[in-house]
């Protein structure tokens, strides 16, 4: 029997999928590459395809792609139709992502993805020695062309000070030099779904011509080996295997202003348990363990509490085993929504229109105020409305409309 804290330790990368490199070798400081214009865009792309179609006959001679990912898991998951872009214009490359260490697991089981980079950055002096060492890693590889996700300098430096050729991504926080291929986010890149944000990157600064965004496959691959972890732990912990299991996300890394609150949590579990005779995980990191032992304990049907025993492997794993998920906007909300099972987010201080997720079974639950979306941590006048407005009837109505318990009636 798995006790809890099993899955701790136990992600390692077997079968297939991309290879996990190490970061090691020496550094040494490069020239400044003169940046390369930006080729024309070709038109009549279709995706999905993976010949190459989609490109400027100015990368034909790419060989080796790195795309430096960005650093929250919600993003992560909202870069991935940009990711999935990249993969088919250059069908015929090597692509790599750098990746910090914690999130490397997202792309287990994500096999048109070649290599995963993970790094780790300390705080302090070690920070200095850490970064060094990616920067080795980078121009280990020989990299034709970078692909930078996140908006800040630093990332672009690694890849400057790596020797990246030609080098992609939007000419924010002071870093136009350090690229070679730069564009200014547009104003719509800005308002619209978050997913546009990295889409409009790549075809403005690659001249790689999109399909229509919502086109775009979404499906979140899982590996198999982290199935079988999830599927172990779960056998050891539910009390009614035949039963539907929900997923619940009570916590959010980003403040009180995006959580609904733990009373309302406990109060939909029981719903759901004598309603539809429903079970429920509580999911998050080891740092949110308390707070869902805390809605487990309020709660009088009792619920499984996988909080700090997933990393992010094993957590896509343990969603889609799932019958459905609710919880607030978070990584693991994209996660579900991305992996088409049903899934309710719980917005508060955030937008559902800017960051909701997105999937064939997705939907939100938004009641604005005059104050929202105010995108704070915390709430200004410290009511929170904007999320007690909101009650478990509807989330639970919410998930039978997305056929969360199709199968137990």
């Amino acid at each position: 029997m798995l006790m809890p804290g099993a899955f701790r330790g136990m992600h390692q990368r077997q079968g297939r999928g991309p290879r996990l490199c190490e970061i090691s070798a020496a550094l040494s400081f490069p020239r400044v590459c003169r940046p390369r214009s930006m080729p024309e865009a070709p038109a009549g792309c279709e995706f999905p395809h993976d010949d190459g179609q989609g490109r400027s006959d100015a990368w034909a001679e790419t060989k080796r792609v790195l795309v430096k990912e960005v650093n929250w898991l919600g993003d992560l998951v909202l870069s991935l139709p940009a990711l999935r872009m990249l993969r088919t214009a250059f069908g015929g490359a090597t692509l790599s992502v750098l990746i910090r260490q914690e999130l490397a697991g997202f792309f287990d089981g994500i096999n048109w993805v070649d290599e995963v980079i993970p790094y780790t950055m300390r705080a302090g002096i070690r920070g200095w020695a850490d970064q060094r060492e990616i920067i080795a890693a980078v121009r280990a590889h020989r990299f034709d062309l970078a692909v930078i996700f996140p908006n800040s300098f630093r990332s672009a430096l690694w890849t400057m000070l790596a020797r990246v050729p030609c080098r992609a991504g939007y000419a924010t926080d002071g870093r136009r030099f350090l690229l070679t291929n730069d564009t200014v986010p547009k104003a719509s890149a800005n308002i619209g779904h978050q997913r546009f944000y990295w889409l409009g990157m790549v075809s403005d600064t690659l001249g790689i011509s999109p399909a229509i965004a919502d086109s775009m496959p979404y499906r979140l691959e899982v590996s198999q080996q982290s199935v079988v972890r999830a599927t172990n732990w779960l056998a050891s912990h539910r009390r009614n295997r035949d039963a539907p299991l929900i997923a619940i996300s009570s916590a959010a890394a980003y403040g009180p202003a995006k959580e609904w609150p733990p009373p309302y949590y406990a109060e939909l579990i029981d719903l759901l348990r004598e309603l539809v005779g429903a079970e429920c995980v509580l999911l998050g990191t080891a740092s949110e363990r308390f707070k869902c032992e805390q809605v487990a304990s309020i709660c009088r049907a009792g619920a499984l509490v996988a909080a700090g025993d997933t990393d992010v492997a094993e957590l896509k794993a343990l969603l889609s085993l799932c019958d459905g998920f609710a919880g607030n906007d978070s990584g693991a909300m994209h996660l579900a929504a991305a992996l088409g099972i049903p899934t309710v987010g719980i917005f508060g201080s955030t937008n559902p229109m800017r960051t909701g997720p997105v999937g064939p079974k997705a939907t939100t639950i938004f009641h604005p105020v005059d104050c929202s979306p105010c995108l704070k941590r915390t709430c200004r006048f410290g009511h929170y409305r904007c999320l007690q407005g909101i009650g478990p009837a509807e989330i639970v109505a919410a998930l039978t409309d997305l056929g969360a318990f199709a199968n137990a009636y």
